[in-house]
């Protein structure tokens, strides 16, 4: 089930955003993600998020900022079994465009944004840990036009 991030799950998705930017990005110091810990919790009351929840258990969630993916963050043993699709195709159902920069590193994420549609739209550099990024956009088809 998908739903809304609640005030009591801020703790869970914390650690779920925590574990997994370290274990996907590993050409970023852990440390980095450890510093800002505690400013991303405080960020995630004024986002918008919504949770996987499967048997009372968040596993997954993204986060919004308008159109804007600021990540799809997935529990590392729930990975690779369609969560993060389901969580973006949730979003996809609301939104006319998406986009969200993702590391280029990060091949892994760039081939799974791409196989839901998202097209590279510019690289830049990512000023806090100084990595490539890609920018990429998603735009939902026209109704009924070919």
């Amino acid at each position: 089930m998908i739903r809304k991030l609640r005030e009591k799950d801020i703790d869970k998705v914390a650690d779920i955003w925590l574990d997994t930017n370290q274990s996907t990005h590993a050409f970023i110091p852990v440390q980095y993600w450890k510093d800002y810990y505690e400013t991303v919790k405080e960020m995630f009351s004024q986002a918008e998020i919504y949770v996987y929840e499967e048997e009372n258990t968040i596993q997954g969630f993204i986060g919004l900022s308008d159109t804007c993916i600021e990540g799809i963050f997935v529990q590392s043993k729930a990975q690779s079994g369609g969560i993060g699709k389901q969580l973006l195709t949730f979003v996809k159902n609301r939104k006319q465009q998406l986009s969200l920069h993702v590391y280029q590193k990060n091949g892994r994420a760039v081939r799974f944004y791409q196989r839901e549609n998202f097209k590279i739209q510019s690289e830049s550099v990512d000023e806090n840990t100084k990595e490539k990024e890609y920018v990429m956009i998603w735009k939902a088809e026209e109704k009924g036009l070919k």
